[in-house]
C-alpha cells in the first residue's frame, strides 16, 4: 500500500514537471495576394480569342492594358471580338487595313475607363476609346439597352454584349461576337446634297424687289390710287399747244404794225 502511495505521487510529481505536450489548431496560411492582371491570360483562358490576341500583341495594346490597370488609379474596358466574329468579315479584310488602321482598329476596342453593364446602360453617348485619327479625333461607341440587355453600336456594327469574361474592378472584358468596324473606316461616298436654289423673285430677273401687283380694288379711285399730278399752267414747259399758236399770232401782228409804220415814215 504504502509502496503504491509512492508510485503515485512519483507519478503526479513528474507530470507537473514534464507536462504533455497539448495539440494547438493551427491557422489557416493567409491568402495570397493575387497576381497582376494579364489581359491575354484571362482571354487564353476563356479560348476563342486567337486573333484579337495576336492582334494586342502585335499592336502592344496588351502592354498598355497591363500596365494601366496594374500601374493606376485608371480603370480600362475591353470588348473581345471571338474568332468567329473575325472569321465572319468579308476575306482580306484585316490585311486591307494598313498597319496605322490596324492599331485603331485594336484600340477601338478598349476604353479608357472601367465600364460595368449596368453603367454602360445610362453612360452618356458616344463613349470615348482608345482609338484616334488625324488631329486626335477620338472614335466613339454607342450604348443602348434595356433591363440586362445592353447593344453596343459602332455606326456600321452594332452587337448585344452577352458574356463578362471578367467584371471586377479595375478591368471589364466583355465579349462581343463581332468586330467593331469604326465608321470612320467607312467615309461616305456620295457627298450631302447642296440645297436647292431659291426660286426667283415673282415679278422679273434682277435681285430687285418684286414689283407689286396692281390694285383689284373696285372702290373709288381718288381713295385708293393716288391720282397723276396735273400739269402746273405756269409752266411753259407743259402748257398744251393752244397757248403756244396764240403767242406766235401777237407776235405776227405786232412785226406787221412795225413794218406799217416804218413805211409811212419814208413816203
Amino acid at each position: 500500500m504504502a509502496r503504491a502511495l509512492i508510485l503515485l505521487s512519483l507519478t503526479t510529481l513528474l507530470l507537473s514537471l514534464f507536462p504533455l505536450p497539448t495539440t494547438h489548431a493551427q491557422s489557416a496560411p493567409p491568402p495570397t495576394a493575387s497576381g497582376p492582371i494579364n489581359i491575354t491570360a484571362i482571354l487564353e483562358k476563356a479560348s476563342q480569342y486567337t486573333t484579337f490576341i495576336r492582334l494586342l500583341n502585335e499592336t502592344q495594346a496588351a502592354n498598355q492594358i497591363n500596365n494601366q490597370v496594374n500601374n493606376s488609379q485608371d480603370g480600362m474596358t475591353v470588348f473581345a471580338p471571338t474568332d468567329n466574329a473575325f472569321n465572319n468579315l468579308p476575306p482580306g479584310s484585316l490585311n486591307k487595313l494598313t498597319n496605322q488602321q490596324q492599331v485603331q482598329l485594336v484600340l477601338y476596342h478598349i476604353c479608357p475607363k472601367y465600364y460595368s453593364l449596368e453603367s454602360l446602360l445610362t453612360v452618356s453617348n458616344p463613349v470615348r476609346t482608345q482609338a484616334s485619327g488625324q488631329d486626335n479625333q477620338v472614335f466613339g461607341l454607342n450604348f443602348t439597352g434595356q433591363g440586362n440587355q445592353v447593344n453596343v453600336s459602332t455606326g456600321v456594327v452594332e452587337v448585344p454584349i452577352y458574356n463578362a469574361l471578367r467584371k471586377d474592378p479595375p478591368l471589364a472584358v466583355y465579349q462581343v461576337d463581332k468586330v467593331l468596324l469604326p465608321i470612320e473606316f467607312f467615309p461616305q461616298q456620295s457627298k450631302s446634297k447642296a440645297p436647292a436654289p431659291s426660286p426667283p423673285p415673282s415679278g422679273g430677273g434682277g435681285g430687285g424687289a418684286a414689283a407689286k401687283p396692281p390694285s383689284t380694288s373696285t372702290s373709288n379711285p381718288s381713295t385708293n390710287v393716288t391720282a397723276a399730278k396735273a400739269p402746273s399752267t405756269n409752266d411753259p414747259a407743259t402748257n398744251n399747244p393752244g397757248n403756244g399758236s396764240g403767242e406766235m399770232s401777237v407776235g405776227l401782228g405786232l412785226v406787221s404794225g412795225i413794218i406799217l409804220l416804218c413805211m409811212g415814215l419814208l413816203s
